[in-house]
């Protein structure tokens, strides 16, 4: 049975969910059992219902907050929907290297899709009014760890496809065959998926006395501090996750990018080392975005002081590199620039 009585969300809900809320205390919740809102009376809720924060902004600025945000997304919608697309169409471009690279594109589709949406919605909703059910808040926050963890292990794959190019060349097209792109792929993906599902399945099992989500979206840690069970195990499970990803990420690119280095410098081959410069520094200014926006986070957790710097650090760290990576990887990927420029020149002509 669902303990609600613990804590009260400091807004109101409106009054149809909480004599809802008050008559349910003394017995199950049903996942058919729905609420009325007095709001459209055509339309109703169900009674696991959660209040979430969102984005704290006046109201005189949350016009301009949500066209910006509206903006970002159509943006990182368009750019990284259109690398795939040209990757996919442009043979020359069907390589490793840019398969590889596809699950980067993809990666941010997902993590941009998750949370913008949502976030324009609760721009324009007051705050007594932005509740979600729990069953929607825990699908965000699975999405959004995924993309998280993903971030990091689609760069490993990639770190690791441009150490073999570079140490090894002769063997190159034997070693990163396309079942072993697969192969990098799918383990890039599934490890994430495998991680964060413990990760919530370990908060999904406790019981909720709350119903305040004090953050702009649903994450893990938002979701079991709803609980007023102990959650040992999910902090324990979560700093061991948290290490284990960046302790692999770290050290396997750091590794990597040694190795590269030292065959660099050993090389006379000017053309190997030009070639290595450029595609290794794309990929570790993306690596050192998503770290930095990851170890921030981190950082600012440990100060309550700066709760809401770290809420706003926590968002933009999810944004800010979905659409900067398109622009990163396109403008400094000479295949990717050319055909990019080719293909707006044939439009020019054509039009």
């Amino acid at each position: 049975m669902y303990k609600w009585a613990a804590e009260r969300p400091n807004k109101p809900f409106p009054e149809g969910l909480v004599s809802t809320e008050i008559n349910n205390e003394r017995r199950h919740f049903t996942h058919s059992e729905l609420l009325p809102d007095r709001r459209m009376e055509n339309h109703t809720y169900p009674n696991h219902v959660l209040l979430l924060e969102g984005l704290k902004v006046t109201q005189q600025s949350s016009y301009p907050a949500f066209i910006l945000f509206l903006i970002i997304y159509i943006f990182t919608m368009v750019a990284n929907i259109g690398l795939i697309s040209l990757i996919s169409m442009e043979r020359s471009l069907h390589q490793p290297m840019y398969i590889l690279f596809c699950n980067l594109p993809l990666n941010d589709i997902v993590g941009a899709t998750v949370m913008i949406p949502r976030l324009l919605w609760d721009i324009l909703t007051t705050a007594p009014e932005r509740y979600i059910t729990y069953t929607e808040c825990v699908i965000q926050a699975f999405y959004t760890h995924v993309y998280a963890t993903t971030s990091h292990t689609v760069l490993m794959i990639m770190a690791f496809d441009r150490y073999v190019a570079i140490c090894n060349p002769l063997r190159y097209a034997t070693i990163m065959t396309n079942k072993m792109v697969i192969r990098l792929s799918m383990s890039a993906w599934g490890v994430a998926i495998v991680l964060v599902g413990i990760l919530l399945g370990l908060t999904i099992r406790l019981s909720r006395c709350r119903s305040n989500i004090f953050n702009p979206y649903c994450d893990n840690a938002s979701l079991f501090k709803l609980s007023c069970e102990s959650v040992l195990i999910n902090n324990i499970y979560g700093l061991i996750f948290t290490v284990v990803l960046f302790v692999s990420s770290i050290g396997s690119i750091s590794l990597t990018y040694l190795k590269i280095a030292i065959v660099c410098l050993s090389s006379k081959n000017s053309s190997l080392n030009s070639k290595a410069l450029t595609t290794c520094s794309t990929h570790l200014l993306v690596y050192l975005i998503v770290l930095g926006c990851g170890f921030t986070i981190i950082v600012l957790h440990r100060f309550p002081a700066f709760a809401d710097l770290r809420k706003v650090s926590s968002l933009l760290g999810s944004v800010v590199p979905t659409c900067l990576n398109p622009i990163i990887y396109g403008l400094q990927t000479k295949e990717i620039k050319q055909r990019i420029f080719r293909v707006f020149h044939r439009a020019k002509v054509a039009a």
